[in-house]
Formats: C-alpha cells, sequence, structure tokens
C-alpha cells in the first residue's frame, strides 16, 4: 500500500510541477525524465557547456526520476506532460510507438559528429523488433543501457547449482531470503520460461512466445504458481536489493545485471555475491532514449541524446551505474578487457569482429551463448490492464495499479484546476489599480 501511496503522491508532485512549468522559457530549458540512479549527473553540467559550444545556444537542464514505467508513459500519455527527453524501457517504447507518442529522432548535427553510430548494431537488432507499421523502433529511440535478468546470491548460503534454475524461487530453504524485483514483466517472463521450460524443449514454442503470452490461460498459471512462493519472499524491490544483499539480509535476489554489477563493484567486500542468468534462459532488456509527443525543446533534446553517445560519455556512465552501454566502440571494449580473468567470452554479437575471444565480466557482457538462450519481451498491448491487475494480486495491493493510476490523474486535475484558477484570481487582484 506503501508503493500505491508513493505513485499517487509522486503524480500529484508533478502536477504542481507542471502547472509551474508554464511560466518558464522553455526554449533554454531541456527537461529530462530518468530513472534513479541511472546516469552521472555531473554529465548534465558538462552538457549545457557542450551544448553552447556546439550550437552557440544556452540550455539549463531540468532533471527529473521516476521508478515505474507505466507512471512516466500516463503522464506523457494522458497529463500530456512536457519532457523533452525519457528514458523508458524497450516494451514501453514499443507502447509509445503505438500510441504514437513518440517524435522521429532527427541525427543531422550538422558540423557536430553523429555519434548514434556507436550503437551496437545488436542493439539496433532489438530496435527492430519494438518497430510498429510504419514507425521504426530505431528512426524514434537510440540506445542507451540495456542487460539480463537473472539470480543474484549469495555463496555461503546459495550452491551454484541451486541458483542455476528459476526453480529457486519455489525452493523452502529460502523461506522469507528471496527479494523479487517489483517490475511485472521481468519477473512473469522469467517464471513462465521455468513452468514451460518443456515446451520450448520440444520445440512447440521459442523463448519468445513463451515470454510473451499474456493469455488468461498464462497469466492464471503465473498467478496460481508464483503464490507457492510467497512465503519465500522477503520483499518486492525496485532499487534497494543490492544493498539488502551486501548486508544479508536476503539470500537471493531476482534483479537486473546492473545492479548485480554494481553491488559486486561498489559494497565493499562483495565477494561473498554472484549473479547468474537462469538455465532456462531469460530476457534481453534495454532502455532507450526517446523524443516524447508534446516536447518543446526537440533541438536540445536530439543534441542530449547524441552527447550520451559520446564513448567517453558511455563509459562514465558505465563506471558510474554498473549496468552496460549500448554504445560499442573499441576503445569501450579495451577498457572491459581484464587481462586476469580465466574465462574468456564471445561478444562478436555485441562488439563485432575481432572480439570472438576476449576476458570480460560475463556478469556486464554475458557469453553469446547465454545470450541465445534469452529473448525480449514486448508490450502486452490488450492484455495489459490484465496483467497488472494481477501484478496488484500477485503483491496484495488493495487497489490495482490501473486503480491507482486512475486516482491519480483525477487527484491530478483537481490540483491543476484548483491552480489554475487561484492562479486567475491572483491576476484579476495584481490588475486593479488604486
Amino acid at each position: 500500500m506503501k508503493k500505491l501511496f508513493s505513485t499517487i503522491v509522486a503524480v500529484m508532485a508533478m502536477c504542481f510541477v507542471s502547472v509551474n512549468a508554464t511560466a518558464q522559457d522553455r526554449s533554454e530549458i531541456l527537461k529530462v525524465y530518468n530513472w534513479a540512479d541511472y546516469i552521472d549527473e555531473d554529465l548534465l553540467e558538462e552538457f549545457e557547456e557542450w551544448y553552447f559550444q556546439e550550437t552557440g545556444k544556452k540550455v539549463q537542464v531540468s532533471y527529473q526520476l521516476f521508478d515505474i514505467n507505466e507512471v512516466m508513459l500516463t503522464k506523457i500519455e494522458i497529463g500530456k506532460e512536457d519532457y523533452d527527453v525519457v528514458c523508458p524501457s524497450d516494451y514501453i517504447i514499443e507502447r509509445m510507438l503505438k500510441k504514437d507518442l513518440l517524435l522521429p529522432i532527427d541525427r543531422n548535427f550538422g558540423s557536430t559528429p553523429d555519434y548514434t553510430q556507436n550503437i551496437s548494431p545488436f542493439i539496433n537488432g532489438l530496435l527492430d523488433e519494438v518497430t510498429s507499421g510504419i514507425r521504426e523502433g530505431k528512426n524514434y529511440a537510440i540506445g542507451y543501457m540495456w542487460g539480463t535478468t537473472g539470480i543474484m546470491y549469495n555463496t555461503k548460503y546459495v550452491t551454484e547449482e541451486e541458483a542455476s534454475s528459476w526453480g529457486i524461487l519455489w525452493n523452502p530453504k529460502f523461506r522469507d531470503k528471496i527479494l523479487m524485483k517489483d517490475a511485472v514483466h521481468d519477473v512473469y517472463c522469467s517464471v513462465l520460461l521455468y513452468l514451460k521450460q518443456d515446451v520450448v524443449k520440444k520445440g512447440l514454442m521459442t523463448r519468445s512466445q513463451v515470454m510473451n503470452d499474456y493469455s488468461p490461460e498464462s497469466i492464471q498459471m503465473f498467478l496460481d504458481t508464483i503464490a507457492k512462493a510467497k512465503d519465500n519472499f522477503n520483499g518486492w524491490e525496485v532499487d534497494f536489493g543490492k544493498e539488502r544483499m551486501a548486508q544479508e539480509k536476503a539470500w537471493v535476489n531476482l534483479t537486473w545485471s546492473g545492479d548485480a554489477m554494481w553491488a559486486l563493484e561498489e559494497i565493499g567486500d562483495a565477494t561473498h555475491l554472484a549473479y547468474t542468468v537462469p538455465k532456462e534462459g531469460s530476457n534481453i532488456w534495454f532502455d532507450g532514449w526517446v523524443i516524447p509527443k508534446y516536447a518543446q525543446n526537440v533541438e536540445a533534446a536530439r543534441y542530449f541524446i547524441n552527447f550520451m553517445c559520446m564513448p567517453e560519455n558511455a563509459m562514465r556512465n558505465m563506471d558510474y551505474i554498473g549496468y552496460v552501454s549500448a554504445v560499442a566502440t573499441p576503445e569501450i571494449l579495451e577498457s572491459k578487457i581484464e587481462e586476469d580473468l580465466e574465462e574468456e567470452i564471445d561478444l562478436s554479437y555485441f562488439f563485432g569482429e575481432g572480439a570472438e575471444s576476449v576476458k570480460v565480466n560475463a556478469v556486464q557482457y554475458p557469453d553469446k551463448k547465454t545470450i541465445e538462450n534469452c529473448a525480449m519481451m514486448h508490450d502486452a498491448g490488450d492484455r495489459t490492464e490484465a496483467l497488472m491487475d494481477m501484478w496488484s494480486q500477485v503483491k496484495g495491493d488493495s487497489l490495482s495499479t490501473t486503480s491507482v493510476i486512475i486516482i491519480a490523474i483525477v487527484v491530478c486535475g483537481i490540483v491543476i484546476y484548483i491552480l489554475k484558477k487561484s492562479s486567475k484570481k491572483k491576476t484579476k487582484k495584481n490588475g486593479v489599480r488604486k
């Protein structure tokens, strides 16, 4: 319930921002909407300086955060919020394309190089999968970060074999020791791959077909099965799981590879932590920069995206947040090579020829064989509401996510109406001659 209340409060807070923003000169403001802890924020100020050098125009970055894809989408689709640059996940990009909520990204930067060409063909291939009709994904989105969903585990209490299967979620040995990611698509896809692994082995369905099966039967199967594992769950998290794992408050965490990498590198002695992609397979996900339909500073927005694709900036973001950039240049590959590692892996799918056998951290860059065992999740389309309502049942929320969003929008509308009415009264009062 706290999560639902927080969502409503967040949307209400943004209502005030929306009203106040109308008084600002938007030609010199770039509104960026991104995930928390997902960028080296020093780059924001540096972009302002770089943009002036490249265009002779001033801009100030207004940086705001979200933690739920669907709330971000609602604010743009229904609230018509005028964000200039947003960083949604793959399936949300797909949904935004279907709903005609994105502007194509013009990559003609004049005398400034087009750094978006640094994006890996592998990521552009994933963008091809989110194409909707005549709207090609790679014309409307630029890859930012990517990774896998898997299991981070404490090697003191969990064996490598136990962590090698999604079946660990139901293992009674880990009662109250499992942290679940509060991300319906990631959890749903992972569990379905486990439940329908025999179907995949027999060749009756591909992993992609299994992961993106939002039929009433599959949703009910997920709901019934996950309910049997709830006694094992210590809680639902978006970004605090890595800290709890490091503190040994939990032993298992269904999480994103970037969070696992952050924990392994940044939290003191994290040698007791490991990460793996279960043998049944998993999803490959990516987040990308887009320019929403209601953006007011499109030029600064596309230059911002271009700036983030510069190799040196991509490396800084990777080092800061632990996730893997979609940029694939030789200098990035070279910076990630660790000669003291024993295992060599095949990264030719990402970096191309010459990267067939390199020593890099496999948590960040999975081997080609691991990638071939994964697939990408897609938008649930007209089954989205059923999926979100099921998720509310899983978590035990008394209100469905859809209901919360509707309530938040209604409250937001009332707040905006009151503020605008109050503003008009003040204007009339100030206009009276004394």
